[in-house]
């Protein structure tokens, strides 16, 4: 199979692609693949493979679903991590490569989780990045680098010949999809163009009441976020969950593939991939996350969750209204004067808040703002490329900056009603400033919040 010039430069340059690669199954009409990553998910993946299983053949057909078991080496991984990891292994190879003379002469397998994997699960692949001398490296072996070795590793396997966009999607080993999940992600981008995109999501609410009120507590923070920037016009207003992304493999090339961190991988991922065009948004599917604790990472759902139930802080705390106000009022700024130089930008900042002149100044604005003038005369190109230098992580540092020096955090509920107010938008009457809600309350209150997250435009 002949793959395009450009993808084997870029796998020869950046690819990390020694690992141990198992598939099974036909692929010449292969144009989409999942990768799912796997540290000591036994319980889990199986059941996220069986999720998949649920898509219909025609979309099955077409999709390669590629996990990647991986660990770093024994005396760094916890011994029993990587136990799980080789059963998982000896199980995808048992799915794989059964035995035909056994199969022929066993009695069938009636609604087994395996059987229905087997049938629906063609093209499926493993890539062994967990046994001796296949290990994850010891400084760069978290999640980063396991999405980064199943995408590149998968790159090779589509078919190029056939026409039409090459998509490959991020999962997770403990994330369930819908049963329309491939193909409304393909209808997607062939109907809309994009480079990349995000599933809409919704964490799994089953379980310990007391992991329910983490998880409602912290998606009700990551949507708030969202919200608060999408009021600020950013160009950034997309939530940043792994198993939530989606790309174009030439998008993947453009922006030399994934990141090797630790934690925040998809932060950074997307915030690569949002340079090249708007992060598309994908409503007509869910993907439902897990919500268990975990601390195999230093930040993220599994940590946030673990922090809420050691009760460490008070998690019920958001960023100020008043920092989105200030962001969008800077944004408008820029759009509106281009053309003005870095100094008059500054005196029109200061009317702003002169906190946004005092990170504007530690940013060394006065120094970027002039070489994006001299680089890029036209306006369109000249506020992208204001948008490249004051990206995700700009955004993201400013409103600490603000929240730091002057706008500390407030009560979720009241930063949410005032959100709501700033929005002209109605609000649940669960949301109240002096009383708080029950779980009860705050489910509906997060179930009224996802709806605006899914609504095209604010009000």
């Amino acid at each position: 199979m002949k793959i395009p010039k450009h993808i084997e430069n870029y796998i020869s340059r950046y690819g990390e692609i020694n690992r141990r690669f198992v598939v099974s199954g036909l692929r010449a009409q292969i144009d989409q693949i999942v990768i799912i990553p796997a540290l000591a998910e036994m319980n889990s993946i199986f059941d996220t493979l069986a999720s998949l299983s649920q898509n219909p053949p025609e979309d099955m057909n077409r999709t390669l679903i590629v996990c990647v078991i991986n660990n770093r080496e024994e005396g760094i991984a916890h011994p029993d991590d990587i136990e799980n990891n080789q059963q998982t292994l000896a199980r995808l190879d048992q799915l794989m490569h059964r035995n035909q003379e056994e199969t022929r002469h066993a009695e069938p397998e009636r609604n087994t989780q395996d059987q229905i994997i087997r049938n629906a699960c063609s093209n499926l692949a493993y890539v062994d990045a967990s046994s001796p001398g296949m290990e994850m490296p010891a400084r760069e072996g978290g999640v980063g680098m396991a999405r980064k070795i199943g995408m590149d590793m998968a790159l090779r396997q589509f078919n190029y010949e056939k026409p039409g966009v090459k998509l490959l999607l991020n999962l997770d080993a403990d994330t369930r999809v819908e049963s329309n999940y491939l193909a409304a992600v393909r209808r997607f981008f062939e109907e809309q163009r994009m480079k990349s995109a995000v599933v809409n999501y919704v964490h799994q609410m089953d379980g310990d009441p007391a992991v329910q009120a983490a998880i409602c507590c912290y998606e009700i923070f990551l949507r708030y976020y969202t919200l608060g920037l999408r009021f600020s016009k950013s160009p950034y207003a997309y939530h940043s969950i792994g198993s939530t992304m989606i790309c174009t493999v030439d998008s993947y090339i453009a922006v030399r593939g994934m990141n090797r961190r630790e934690a925040g991988e998809d932060f950074y991922f997307l915030n690569k991939l949002a340079k090249l065009g708007d992060i598309g948004q994908i409503h007509a599917t869910t993907v439902y996350p897990s919500a268990r604790p975990s601390r195999r990472v230093p930040f993220g759902t599994g940590q946030r969750v673990n922090r809420f139930l050691e009760k460490r802080q008070n998690e019920y705390l958001l960023y100020h209204p008043e920092v989105f106000t200030i962001l969008k009022k800077w944004l408008e700024m820029i759009s509106d004067g281009s053309d003005w130089e870095a100094k008059s930008i500054l005196n029109r900042a200061a009317d702003i808040h002169p906190l946004l002149v005092s990170f504007l100044e530690r940013n060394h604005f006065h120094e970027v703002w002039p070489r994006i003038m001299r680089n890029h005369r036209n306006t369109h190109a000249l506020l992208k490329q204001f948008h490249v230098w004051f990206d995700s992580f700009k955004t993201l540092k400013l409103v600490h900056h603000l929240t730091e020096n002057g706008f500390p955090l407030v009560d979720m509920f009241k930063a949410l009603k005032d959100l709501f107010r700033m929005i002209d938008h109605p609000y649940p009457a669960e949301i109240r400033e002096k009383i708080a809600p029950s779980i009860a309350e705050q489910l509906k209150i997060l179930s009224f919040i996802r709806q605006q997250c899914r609504s095209p435009v604010l009000p």
